[in-house]
């Protein structure tokens, strides 16, 4: 089926970056592989990182499909382009077909894109983990890669008012290795190594990020043991109960 929605939403997104003047780095694109199915796991610190985890595919001309909460295609203004761009949409009451629908995805050979953490960290720092991106990946018989985003929870995170026009912010985007589950005892082995992979990740975007808070006032955005004031990963849990 032609693309008809997606590559005219790539190109307004761009744009509006070029607008921004946002400082993007993208750095081991070129782990994306340029045909069949792949699992691109992100970590999760703002309601944009599914925009910036598809660039990191864009130099190997891959389009991602995003597994998403079911709202976001109903809603009457993202409802009309999520379904236009084929991504997945999750009914987290019903969640055998929303998986069963990604595995067919990686099979004809397409990315698909996952949040293992699921909802937004809070703490900017890698939450517990869900199980699905691996398993669905081996189901499939396809790599996982993990992807480190960075800078984007100061556009638009839960709980902050969104700055969607704050103009030169860095960005960085880091494409780990592909993780193969041929190599791993079972999905839950490979969940963990790819919670460490991502960490680790995570942790280099934010040591090399070439910004820091401006004062006091400004350092809601760097994690707590950075010294930040995000909340710790414990005032985070607390915040997702409440």
């Amino acid at each position: 089926m032609p693309e008809l929605v997606y590559p005219p939403v790539i190109a307004a997104a761009r744009t509006m970056f070029r607008v921004l003047d946002l400082k993007i780095t993208i750095e081991g694109a070129h782990h994306v592989p340029r045909t069949g199915g792949a699992v691109l796991a992100s970590n999760h610190v703002s309601y944009l990182d599914f925009i910036f985890c598809g660039l990191g595919a864009r130099g190997s001309k891959r389009l991602v499909r995003f597994m998403a909460k079911k709202s976001v295609f109903t809603h009457k203004i993202s409802g009309p382009l999520m379904r236009g761009m084929r991504h997945i949409p999750v009914d987290r009451r019903a969640g055998a077909g929303s998986y069963a629908a990604a595995v067919r995805a990686l099979k004809r050979g397409e990315v698909v894109g996952v949040f293992p953490e699921a909802t937004i960290s809070r703490s900017f720092t890698i939450k517990e983990f869900k199980s699905g991106a691996t398993r669905m990946a081996c189901a499939a018989g396809v790599p996982v890669l993990p992807v480190a985003v960075w800078g984007t929870q100061r556009l638009w995170t839960k709980g902050r008012p969104r700055t969607l026009t704050r103009r030169h912010t860095p960005i960085t985007i880091l494409v780990g290795e592909p993780m193969d589950p041929a190599a791993y005892p079972d999905a839950n082995a490979m969940a963990a190594d790819l919670r460490v992979r991502l960490n680790a990740l995570v942790e280099r975007a934010q040591r090399e990020y070439p910004e820091r808070p401006a004062g006091p006032d400004d350092a809601w955005w760097l994690p707590a043991h950075l010294g930040g004031t995000a909340p710790t990963p414990t005032e985070a849990a607390a915040l997702d109960r409440a």
